[in-house]
């Protein structure tokens, strides 16, 4: 079992009251495995996410991510864990507007890294989203589903076991989405990824393995 969260609470602070958006979450995640997260806006997938990826802590409960509970982590031991374990693809790509597609991929793997083996990984992923030949274009430069494969090679310069996505084809139209979709698919399928994916998508959801479905701040199995 690659993830794996028990009771996970989480509660945000509104105005004078605290809203409790994660009311115990129970889920198990095997290596591999594409699970799909639905459920309606603002009801906690992005936050459900963040907690897996170490960008929020929760209040209560437990996260382990390859059997290391990392709940408690300390702030220099969270770091560390998205460095080396997850890989994020968000909805907006956020990718670098200055730098090129080849430097948004390679960046983020150059902290004590030889810069010559961060660019040519990089080359690599870019060649396997179908977007070498594109490697020096801008990202204005680029289309939204192209800007979206850069965001995705970018996620996968560390070599992550987990990949979380957050409605990745969402700013996408539905042949650029279903693209994006097969690209995470064969990812996961030739590279061993585990793949988390929050969607309001239900026909690529339905091509996931499992489908869990987030209410009232619990995940149920979809039904």
């Amino acid at each position: 079992m690659i993830l794996s969260l028990s009771d996970v609470r989480k509660s945000f602070s509104n105005k004078n009251e605290m809203v409790e958006v994660l009311k115990g979450v129970d889920i198990s995640v095997e290596k591999g495995e594409m699970v799909a997260i639905m459920g309606p806006s603002g009801v906690g997938k992005s936050t459900l996410l963040h907690l897996i990826g170490g960008l929020l802590k929760p209040d209560s409960g437990k996260i382990e991510i390859a059997g290391t509970d990392i709940s408690t982590f300390s702030e220099e031991e969270t770091n560390l864990l998205r460095y080396k374990t997850v890989g994020f693809v968000f909805q907006h790509h956020y990718l670098l507007s200055e730098f090129n597609a080849l430097e948004n991929v390679f960046i983020p793997a150059l902290l004590g890294k030889n810069s010559k083996e961060c660019k040519t990984k990089a080359e690599e992923l870019l060649k396997k989203v179908g977007l070498f030949e594109r490697r020096y274009h801008t990202p204005s430069e680029l289309s939204g589903g192209e800007q979206q494969r850069v965001a995705i090679a970018r996620a996968l310069i560390n070599s992550p076991q987990i990949l979380l996505a957050d409605e990745p084809t969402g700013d996408l139209d539905e042949e650029t989405s279903l693209s994006i979709f097969d690209l995470l698919h064969s990812l996961v399928e030739n590279d061993n990824l585990t793949l988390i994916m929050a969607t309001h998508n239900r026909s690529l959801a339905e091509k996931c393995d499992r489908i869990l479905y987030l209410h009232c701040g619990k995940v149920l199995e979809d039904f």
